[in-house]
């Protein structure tokens, strides 16, 4: 008899739950997560990149201390950055490391405008196999950005919704946060890397005006 009150009560229990949203909330929180894994296995991917990448423009640009050096700096500071579950859920954490990544995002592309001005470098095969590798990592660092941003939105979504945000409540779901961007297109759209444009040359100084006699 206590077998069957016992099966009976996980029926109902099992229907409660489904019935509020439990499981609709568990599948979304999984689909975050793994939405969130993607986007860190593919920043991984590009600072992994980085090394190879500034040593074989150093064989050939010795002189761009300052750049090499923005570029190593800004990889550091991404691996200074402690990636654990709870990132994702903490807006500061979040924010600091989403800025790291910019940090690094803009000293690569300072790095690719300086390789402009050695034709030898971009002639070299191990440069132009990192600039596709880069290129394509960029690619896919948008592709899972934008995954994960829709993954958030439709679970933040989910357990602002009624009834489900009561068992949210009750189960200590909270709303995540999400990357913040400065419009919309910059998360639909890869960043720039621009391998065959070539800079502009810098404008000589203006000649020193002769002193009046």
């Amino acid at each position: 008899m206590k077998t069957l009150v016992r099966a009976f009560a996980l029926v109902l229990l099992a229907g409660f739950l489904s019935g509020c949203g439990y499981n609709a909330i568990q599948r979304e929180d999984e689909s975050v997560k793994a939405a969130w894994s993607e986007v860190l296995n593919q920043y991984q991917r590009r600072a992994d990149l980085v090394p190879n990448l500034v040593n074989t423009v150093k064989g050939y640009a010795q002189h761009e201390e300052r750049v090499l050096t923005e570029v190593t700096n800004a990889r550091a500071k991404v691996g200074q950055t402690q990636i654990t579950p709870e990132l994702a859920n903490d807006p500061e954490a979040l924010a600091k490391f989403q800025a790291a990544q910019g940090q690094l995002s803009g000293a690569l592309s300072r790095l690719m405008v300086v390789s402009e001005n050695y034709p030898q470098l971009k002639a070299d095969g191990s440069f132009r196999d990192l600039q596709a590798q880069l290129e394509g990592t960029e690619n896919r660092i948008t592709v899972a950005r934008n995954r994960y941003v829709a993954a958030i939105q439709s679970y933040n979504t989910l357990i602002r919704s009624f009834p489900n945000n009561l068992t949210a409540k009750v189960m200590g779901y909270k709303v995540k946060p999400n990357f913040s961007v400065e419009n919309e297109k910059a998360i639909s759209t890869a960043p720039t890397v621009d391998f065959g444009s070539t800079p502009a040359p810098a404008q000589a100084p203006a000649p020193a005006s002769s002193a009046s006699r």
